[in-house]
Parts: structure tokens; C-alpha cells; sequence
């Protein structure tokens, strides 16, 4: 099999015999070609009109995008939307494209070019989100500062264009995120954060604590259309919707279920995850994700190992300070007493440490990855090899090639329970699940913890004996 790593593919094998399954996106009809896939969701949007009979001549328009961070295709969009905004009279000089960078470093003109192609860039403006010059709109109720960019938040009409896929604490991104935390300050994303503690604020769960407070957020400045997509394991896009900020992600959301949500019954000792190449394994900070997503594959005890180049190091200067200087224990205790952007990456990981070991495959310094409690590795073979004798050579692996958009969705396997026929076929049992009766003899599907504790007392119970 073939695993991306920073602009390559490493080629991997595993025994047949050890290994559980590859977790990849389930089979469902996705997009033919990326430009009608975007173009149909903007000419048919849900839950607004058409973006043409939104605008009106004289608009200032402040068209919200992804950062170099993020892998959503902003030049395969950005021209249809921009061509859409002509079309309804609105020129070129009142179209400016922000690039919402959250809390990561700026861009130089050369990445501002590439992630929106040539034509874009020499045609509109392109600027970067700027938290020191931004409007305050007022609090949420949790007490988030809604602080906006003042080119977002002084324009008459604003587009956010995202992707969708999970998010360890948001529960999913795209839609409203793109304004919170991508247009806004360093302290209103830490209040935002603050949240991430808190036991809904986990992935695929749209009703994470952090995501409403994001689209409150959100409503305060006013969405007034989206595009978002979901991408195919190879980037591409796969799915597009446009229109409202709620709604039209909502639909998006549901096909990034169908897609991603990958439900499996047992846990393994190993799994090896790749953070999908490059952009989402250019730092740590980012390859992060598809480490907390592949948490819930493996057992208490096992290994992960995670497949990140890093090439741009750690990514955040407060994560690189908890991850060198603090203990697991203290950046877990220390993220509870105070809410710090950046360490909460680290305690999330630190999380993850209390239970499993964690193999880094990167370019990062040897030292540099030891002083973070991680164990690190030049190869992914080296790191397999070394799992292997840690864990034994019957030890059961998972792979998860694109791990920064996967979720793997551990149930209990249902087991089936069949009753002898001990007792006349007139006479009945009681179903353990439901309290029904039932024929002796008649297979039971379901979850049963020890099948001797039905039987003769429920029988009798139900008979009156």
C-alpha cells in the first residue's frame, strides 16, 4: 500500500495475518468533475437565493478563505465565485479575498499566489486576516469576544469558503469557522478554545459546545453565503454545497459522515497512520488531528505510529513551548486551571500519552522529538519493526492512510447469543434486551453480558412461579 508523506509515497506492507483492515472513505458517489461539482452547488444553493440575486452593484464583498494550513482548493472555487459576483455587476476592485489565518503565521506573496491561482491573485486583492486591526461586535453568550478583521467585518456582503471534515473539538470545520477562528484575535479563539475541555467538544459531534459558540459568533457579523466542500483522499473535490451558513453545512456535514465515518468493532494494537501528505503534515500542530483521530482504533497499551514530515517544524511557538518544557501530567492539569491556544494541542496529545505510545515518523531532530514524549523514527519501517517486538508477532494492525480525514467509529460487536432447547418449545423465555418473551431455541441478536443470568429466574418471573 501506498502512504503520503510530506510531497511522497512510502510503500508499506503488513502480514496478512495481522492485519485488521486498511481504514479508508467508504465507496459513495462523489463528484466527476470538480468545476461542475462546484458550479451546480453555487447555481443551486440550499437554504438561500442565488448568489447573484443576494449582491448588488455598489457591494463591497470580502470573500473569506483557508490559510496555506488547510487543503481546501481555493483556486478551483474562487474563479466561479468571483465570476458569479461579475455577472451580478460587482467589479473586480470590490472583491477582496481574506485569507483567514486563525492563529498561524503570515503569508509571503508567493503563497498568497499559489492558493488562489494566478489569474485570481493579478485581478482582486489578496490580504491576510489581521487580529490587531478588527471590529468588536459585542460577546457570546460564553463570553467570547466577537472580534473581526475590519475587512471582513466593514464589508456589505461576505462569502466563507471552507472545507469539511472532522475536527477534534468543533466537532466538524467549514461553514462558521471561518470566521471564528479564522478572522479573529489570538484571546477571542482562546475563550473559544477554552471549550475543547469539555466532554461534548469532541469530533463529529455538531453540537460541540466550541461550534455553537462559533456560529453565535458568526451571526453576530452575518454570513451571507457559503461554499464549502468535502475532498476526496486524494484532495479532490468530491461534494459541494453553497447557500446558508447553517444549513448548507449541515447537508455537508451528512455526506462527510456517509464519506469519512468508518465504524469498526475491534480495537488494535498497532495502528499506523499517515497525516495525508502535504499540507496537513507541515508541521506537528497540524498532523495533530489525524493523530487524535486514530486515538479511538487502538488499545489501551498500543502503539501509534504517526506518519508526519513536519517539515515546518512544530507550527506554533506556545504548542512547541508545552510540548519541550512540560510533563503530560502537567500540560493536562495545566490546560484545566488555564486555557492557553497552542497548549491545547499539547494536552490533547498528552491525553493521548496517558494510554498508548506514540512513534513519530518525521524530519524532526531525534532529541527534539524525545524531549516531547514522543519516540521517534527516520522510517516507517524502523517504527513498525520496533512495534513488533514491543507488542508481539500476533499483534493486530490497523492503517489509516488519510488519518486527518478519517473517523473511525468504534462500536462493540453485537454478539450472537443462541438458548439451548432445555425447555419445551410451548413454554418461553424472556428476552434479556427487551423484556420480551421469546421461543427456546430462537437465535438472539444482541449485546449480552452473561447469558446464565437469564434463563430459569426470568422464565419463572414471567410465568408467576
Amino acid at each position: 500500500m501506498l502512504l503520503d508523506y510530506h510531497h511522497e509515497t512510502i510503500e508499506f506492507e503488513v502480514p496478512e495475518d495481522r492485519l485488521l483492515r486498511v481504514l479508508n472513505a467508504k465507496k459513495i458517489e462523489t463528484a466527476k468533475d470538480e468545476y461542475e461539482c462546484v458550479k451546480n452547488a453555487i447555481d443551486n444553493p440550499i437554504g438561500t437565493p442565488r448568489l447573484n440575486e443576494l449582491v448588488k452593484p455598489g457591494m463591497k464583498v470580502a470573500i473569506v478563505t483557508s490559510d496555506i494550513t488547510r487543503p481546501l482548493p481555493s483556486n478551483k472555487i474562487l474563479l466561479l465565485v468571483i465570476d458569479e459576483l461579475n455577472n451580478a455587476k460587482i467589479p473586480n476592485s470590490d472583491i477582496v479575498v481574506v485569507f483567514a489565518l486563525g492563529s498561524h503565521r503570515s503569508h509571503t506573496e508567493e503563497e498568497k499566489r499559489y492558493l488562489v491561482g494566478e489569474e485570481v491573485y493579478s485581478k482582486v486583492e489578496c490580504v491576510d486576516s489581521n487580529p490587531d486591526d478588527c471590529v468588536h461586535l459585542g460577546k457570546t453568550k460564553h463570553g467570547t469576544d466577537v472580534d473581526i478583521t475590519a475587512r471582513v467585518a466593514n464589508a456589505d456582503f461576505v462569502i466563507c469558503l471552507g472545507n469539511i471534515e472532522y475536527h477534534y473539538f468543533a466537532g466538524y470545520s467549514g461553514g462558521a469557522k471561518a470566521i471564528m477562528p479564522g478572522v479573529s484575535t489570538p484571546k477571542a479563539i482562546q475563550q473559544n478554545h477554552s471549550m475543547m475541555v469539555m466532554d461534548e467538544a469532541r469530533q463529529g459531534n455538531i453540537k460541540s459546545p466550541v461550534r455553537v459558540d462559533v456560529e453565535e459568533a458568526a451571526s453576530m457579523l452575518g454570513i451571507d453565503f457559503i461554499v464549502n466542500v468535502v475532498l476526496d483522499e486524494n484532495k479532490n473535490i468530491a461534494y459541494a454545497v453553497a447557500g446558508d451558513y447553517i444549513e448548507a453545512h449541515r447537508v455537508g456535514c451528512d455526506y462527510l459522515d456517509k464519506m469519512y465515518g468508518v465504524k469498526i468493532h475491534d480495537k488494535a494494537d498497532i495502528v499506523v497512520v499517515s497525516a495525508g501528505g502535504f499540507p496537513k503534515d507541515q508541521n506537528l500542530y497540524q498532523a495533530q488531528k489525524a493523530l487524535d483521530n486514530s486515538k479511538s482504533a487502538v488499545k489501551d497499551g498500543g502503539i501509534i505510529i504517526l506518519l508526519a514530515s513536519c517539515s515546518d517544524g512544530l507550527g506554533n511557538k506556545t504548542f512547541e513551548e508545552w510540548m519541550l518544557n512540560k510533563t503530560p501530567e502537567q500540560c493536562i492539569e495545566d490546560i484545566k486551571k488555564n486555557f492557553v491556544l497552542g497548549g491545547h494541542k499539547a494536552a490533547a496529545i498528552a491525553k493521548i500519552l496517558t494510554t498508548k505510545r506514540v512513534f513519530l515518523v518525521s524530519s524532526l531532530d531525534r532529541e527534539l522529538v524525545r524531549k516531547m514524549n514522543l519516540e521517534p523514527y527516520d522510517t516507517l519501517d524502523e517504527a513498525f519493526k520496533d512495534a513488533t517486538d514491543i507488542l508481539g508477532k500476533e499483534s493486530k494492525v490497523f492503517v489509516i492512510p488519510h488519518g486527518g480525514s478519517l473517523l473511525p467509529i468504534y462500536k462493540e460487536r453485537r454478539r450472537r447469543v443462541v438458548y439451548p432447547m432445555e425447555k419445551p418449545a410451548d413454554e418461553v423465555r424472556i428476552c434479556p434486551c427487551g423484556g420480551q418473551p421469546m421461543p427456546w431455541g430462537m437465535p438472539h441478536r444482541g449485546l449480552a453480558k452473561n447469558v446464565e443470568d437469564f434463563k430459569l429466574d426470568d422464565i419463572e418471573k414471567y410465568l408467576g412461579k
